[in-house]
């Protein structure tokens, strides 16, 4: 078989037809710490705006859970990319690190580590690239909870979860439709996570705070850009 017919070549073709169909609006990275509660929800955000696939990367962290490892994960498929998972080095404009506070010693240094990116990469073009944590105090699911509860207190993990699963019982970690099933409270939940970061940070260890609105409110308007 010819070189330039080897799957390692064709791969590469496809790829690049890709990138060439990319749509006009940032290019953007999203790498979780879990593997399939968090990718599905955001894959579910690029699904129902019909973003492309070209120009939002979804895809869990290949070097760990731990916030240290999300952030050097984030960090590393930007700039070497991924094959295997479609992903091309420095290919896009803004890169998201989106883990949970949890019992996670290294969750400062994630922070420290992610802010001193910031404006010291450059993509394909040449251009400043966004790197941004999007850090969740206890979980993630404290966003979802959001669309149902106005949460002022500190709350924990388990509790966090034991409530969600009062307003959807179905709720698991591998739920595939979580975003279709919560988005008509969309609204509600990103007026309550402002107001949480009125009154915290994600420097606060006990929280309850959450960016995921940051980053859901530039998804859901990517294309009116």
């Amino acid at each position: 078989m010819g070189r330039h017919n080897s799957p390692r070549e064709r791969q590469r073709q496809q790829l690049e037809r890709k990138v060439n169909q990319r749509a006009s609006y940032d290019r953007i990275l999203i790498v979780t710490e879990g593997s399939k509660t968090e990718p599905n929800y955001f894959k579910g955000i690029r699904r129902w705006y019909r973003l492309q696939t070209t120009n939002v990367a979804v895809c869990s962290s290949i070097s760990g859970t731990s916030p240290i490892q999300v952030v050097n994960s984030a960090y590393d498929l930007f700039i070497k990319g991924d094959h295997s998972r479609s992903i091309e080095a420095r290919r896009f404009d803004q890169v998201y690190a989106v883990f949970d506070r949890d019992e996670h010693p290294d969750f400062i240094d994630a922070l420290k580590r992610a802010e001193s990116y910031k404006g010291k990469l450059k993509n394909d073009d040449k251009e400043s690239v966004l790197f941004m944590a999007i850090p969740s105090i206890p979980c993630f699911e404290l966003w979802l909870l959001l669309h149902f509860e106005d949460i002022k207190s500190p709350i924990e993990r388990h509790e966090t979860l034991g409530r969600l699963k009062t307003h959807i019982p179905e709720y698991k970690k591998n739920s595939q439709n979580i975003f279709e099933i919560t988005k008509q409270h969309l609204e509600q939940a990103s007026r309550r996570a402002a107001l949480l970061s009125q009154q915290k940070t994600e420097m606060d260890d006990r929280g309850p705070y959450t960016a995921i609105a940051e980053l859901v409110n530039l998804l859901t308007n990517l294309r009116k850009v």
